[in-house]
């Protein structure tokens, strides 16, 4: 099942979320730089799909500190700040996966430009994850601004249930219900969220389908 946003007004779009899993890599895997393309983005090939199951994290991030999460793309950087108060158990996981090296090699496989990019899948199909899912449910009042960051979920799944799938918001307030569990906000680096946004076929629509591969490379949890 593919997971999806549901968009209300103009798209109404379902936004994927969670399944699937995988197994930390040491190094990446894709094939080495050879051009760059008009956007400043190194081609790459597509890495390989990747299968596997994480273990649900036990504990909590210390909520008195500060975690950044530093996405390394073929189309340049961004950073995640976690929102770690209001969503405990999302950033537990999210760190967690990303100690693992779940998110290395693995590609935003959903470009909806003016809406949001979406990654986080091993699989690159929309429909894997890490094996297990979390909740935090987002107040009602939850707004999907430009740089939220926020995971994804299916239609039957409860509000604020997530996997690994994330979206970064590229629209100016996406309207979407308070249903995804807020992951945290770009605080470095949204002129590449919006490059990258970009690189989506409007002719596919809500499907999103990307018109070239988009790796991250590697993703790195700092705290301060």
């Amino acid at each position: 099942m593919r997971h999806r946003l549901a968009l209300a007004l103009v798209l109404l779009l379902a936004l994927a979320g969670c399944g699937g899993s995988s197994k930390q890599s040491a190094s990446p895997t894709t094939t080495a730089p050879t051009t760059t393309d008009a956007a400043g983005c190194i081609q790459l090939a597509h890495p390989p799909s990747k299968e596997g199951s994480e273990k649900k994290p036990k504990s909590k991030l210390d909520p008195s500190k500060t975690y950044d999460v530093l996405i390394h793309t073929n189309c340049g950087d961004f950073t995640i700040r976690l929102a770690v108060k209001t969503a405990p158990n999302t950033t537990a996981s999210f760190a967690s996966l990303v100690d693992k090296g779940f998110f290395d090699d693995t590609v935003f496989h959903r470009i909806v430009p003016g809406f949001v990019i979406q990654g986080g899948d091993p699989t690159g199909t929309g429909t894997g994850g890490p094996g297990y899912s979390t909740v935090d449910r987002p107040p009602q009042a939850t707004r999907y601004t430009h740089g939220v960051v926020a995971m994804a979920k299916t239609g039957a799944e409860p509000p604020g249930t997530s996997g690994s799938q994330f979206f970064v918001v590229t629209a100016p307030d996406a309207p979407l219900p308070p249903d995804y569990a807020v992951l945290g906000k770009v605080v470095k680096g949204l002129a590449v969220v919006d490059k990258i946004g970009q690189l989506g076929d409007p002719a596919t629509g809500g499907e999103g389908l990307p018109t070239e591969v988009v790796v991250i490379e590697k993703a790195t949890l700092t705290t301060h």
